[in-house]
Parts: structure tokens; sequence; C-alpha cells
């Protein structure tokens, strides 16, 4: 009886392993695939169409965004971008200890780079579990894609609106044009909703879109004269020009 035992829980620890492994190896493929393939569909996409807040989204390359929205969201979300492995441990420190006086107001401190990871292989939440898969995902795209990928991605996967994902679905809905077209203002503005896009609009523009846009506008000129933002945002050696 007690060799029947043994066998049972041999076998089932090789078929554990043997599923880690294959997990392991498919997780491995799938983030090597989208360095050049846009994600078929994320959680937060299905989960947007499931909840009925529908899915209106439009992947387009890097070329066919206005440097501005590029800018614009760097701005916005995660002005160290160029800079960082991933990971702001200043402000993820800040963002501790801040939580830790207010539990009941919990401020986040994602670069882009874990908030693609997030919104491309995971889930929204706050566990342990999700948090470190976010990790390890937010470290093999910053190695495997590098940071024109990474914000090529993000501008295609993030939320701009409810039930709206990605810079070209949010300037069809709020500026009725192709992504490549956004003016920096409009750039700005569809920028400054993304704290909380179901809750702040850009057309009609809520309170907080009209406060927060013109500090996005007075950050993107300081942004476009670092090099290291243009070897990011610039798809080719052009000039920046400017919208108004």
């Amino acid at each position: 009886m007690a060799k029947s035992a043994d066998g049972f829980w041999s076998k089932c620890w090789r078929i554990t392993k043997r599923v880690v492994l294959i997990l392991f190896i498919s997780q491995f493929v799938y983030i090597i695939i989208l360095k050049w393939v846009n994600p078929p569909v994320t959680l937060t996409q299905l989960g947007s169409l499931f909840t009925g807040h529908g899915l209106k989204r439009d992947y387009v390359s890097g070329k066919n965004m206005s440097v501005q929205a590029k800018l614009a969201v760097i701005a916005s979300e995660d002005q160290l971008f160029p800079d960082h492995d991933g990971f702001d441990w200043k402000s993820i420190e800040k963002a501790m200890a801040y939580n830790k006086k207010k539990p009941n107001r919990v401020r986040g401190a994602s670069t882009i780079s874990q908030q693609v990871a997030k919104n491309v292989f995971l889930w929204q939440g706050r566990g342990w579990i999700r948090k470190g898969l976010e990790v390890y995902f937010t470290f093999m795209i910053e190695h495997i894609w590098g940071k024109r990928r990474i914000l090529e991605v993000y501008l295609n996967v993030a939320e701009m609106g409810d039930g709206v994902f990605g810079i070209e679905a949010a300037a069809q809905k709020n500026f009725k044009k192709p992504a490549k077209n956004l003016s920096r203002t409009e750039a700005a503005m569809i920028a400054a909703c993304l704290p909380n896009p179901k809750k702040f609009s850009v057309v009609p523009t809520s309170k907080w879109v009209a406060i927060r846009y013109p500090w996005i506008l007075r950050q993107m000129p300081v942004l476009a004269a670092d090099e290291d933002v243009q070897k990011i945002v610039l798809e080719t050696e052009t000039a920046f020009k400017t919208k108004k």
C-alpha cells in the first residue's frame, strides 16, 4: 500500500514538473512572438467586453502613431521611461510610504513597462501573486522587446476611454481622425484620462482632463529635447513638429 501511494505521488510530481515546464516554455515563446506581433486579446479587454463596457480597438504600428501621442503618455505616466530598467524604485518607495499612512487611499507607482506587463499578460488586481508575476513579465519585456516596442504595445492596449483601447480607437472616437494625425493638444487630452479612463472623458472634457492636460502640454517640449526620449519616440530622423 505504501509503495502504491509513493508511486502515485511520484507520478503526480512528474506530471506537475512537465506541466510547469510546458507553461514556462509557452509563455517564453509568446513573449518573443509579441516582440513583432500584437497580442490577439488581453484579459482586460475581455473583461471590458463581458461586463458591458464594450471593446473598441484598432492596433496600429508605431509609424502610424503621432509623435505627440508618444510624448504625451510618457509625460503623463512615466517621465523616467527611457532611463529605468522597468521599475521606478523611488516612486515605488514613496507609494508604499503613502499607502502605509493612508491604507484607504491606495497610490500606484507603475511604470509604462509594468502597465504593459499587467495589461498584456495578466489581470487587473493588487494581489501579491499578480504583482510577483508583473515583476517577472516586466523584466522579460524590458530585455526582449526594448523600450520602443514596449511603448508601441502600450499605446495599442492601454484603455483610453470606457471600453476604448489604444490610441487609434481613442483618436477616432474623440477627434474623428487617425492616431498619426493627432495634434499636441489632442494627444495630451487623451493622455490625461489614463489614470481612470472609465471615469475621465476626453470629449466631453471632464474636469480632471481639463485640469490635467495643460500640465502634460508643458512637459512634452521638455521631454522632446531629451535625446534618450527621441530615440524611443521617433520612427525616423525627422524633427519634432508640433501642431496646436
